[in-house]
């Protein structure tokens, strides 16, 4: 996952178009584009979109946000990740 540049929006909007041009059937609902960065400028996700006609939502993703404080210990650190990997 990476940091959100505007580019993006080019290629989640032409994936869109594809799905809904070589998927999408006579009854499903319009195709939508979801990019989720690391990191993201409100400002330039703001103006990245403007003009856009496809549904295309930005997001930032912190999976430590995500887990329950209890479940966090119960995860191995990147040290200990790296140290079987390597053993």
């Amino acid at each position: 996952m990476a940091e959100f540049e505007s580019r993006d929006i080019g290629q989640v909007t032409t994936y869109v178009a594809a799905v809904d041009g070589i998927l999408r059937g006579e009854n499903d609902a319009p195709t939508i584009g979801l990019l989720i960065c690391k990191t993201k400028d409100d400002v330039l996700a703001k103006y990245a979109t403007t003009g856009i006609q496809l549904p295309v939502g930005i997001s930032e993703y912190e999976i430590a946000k995500l887990l329950p404080e209890d479940f966090k210990s119960t995860l191995p650190t990147i040290e200990e990740i790296e140290n079987e990997l390597k053993g």
